[in-house]
């Protein structure tokens, strides 16, 4: 049995959980987000707790743990939401919104545009040198984040690019002068 699937899931106040057969519905002051179990996983609601339980481990040992895991970051996003913050750096760099558009000049001949997903909000702030996206969706989030950061990762030689708040980048020493 999976040790994370074994583990119940806590509702918070503000957030309501149904089970209807094998799809898990989960409501908060932020949204909803619905979730569909796989065969051999089962779900139900009891004093507070979502307890996942699994018919067999040996086949669907593996989306115990993963339901489990899933449906909890989705009562963490309806309540509190997910923010990743990621910061540009390089002379001319700069982000800036153009309605539903994230458009990120960094240093090539055209701007680069990201068409903003919905459901997620995507500030810009530090005069376009810091880019804040928030959502419910964990996943989401993560993945809007790293395509951004993709358009131009932080490079080693000068920390030119895109990198996520916190991140160190290990710096290289360039070339030697004979």
């Amino acid at each position: 049995m999976s040790r994370i699937g074994k583990e119940p899931v806590a509702i918070p106040a503000g957030v309501t959980v149904t089970v209807d057969g094998q799809k898990v519905i989960v409501k908060g002051k932020l949204g909803e987000l619905a979730y569909t179990l796989h065969d051999g996983v089962s779900a139900k609601v009891e004093d507070g707790k979502v307890l996942l339980a699994c018919v067999n481990d040996k086949t669907h040992g593996n989306f115990h743990g993963l339901a489990r895991a899933l449906i909890h970051n989705y009562v963490v996003g309806v309540s509190a939401g997910y923010t990743k913050q990621l910061t540009i750096e390089g002379t001319g760099f700069k982000a800036a919104l153009q309605g539903k558009t994230l458009a990120l000049s960094l240093g090539f001949a055209s701007p680069k545009l990201f068409e903003i997903p919905e459901g997620l909000k995507i500030t810009v702030e530090n005069d376009g040198l810091q880019v804040t996206v928030t959502g419910i969706d964990k996943a989401q989030v993560g993945e809007a984040a790293a395509r951004i950061r993709s358009f131009y990762p932080a490079e080693p030689y000068k920390g030119k690019g895109i990198k996520y708040l916190g991140e160190h980048i290990r710096r290289k020493q360039g070339k030697k002068v004979a």
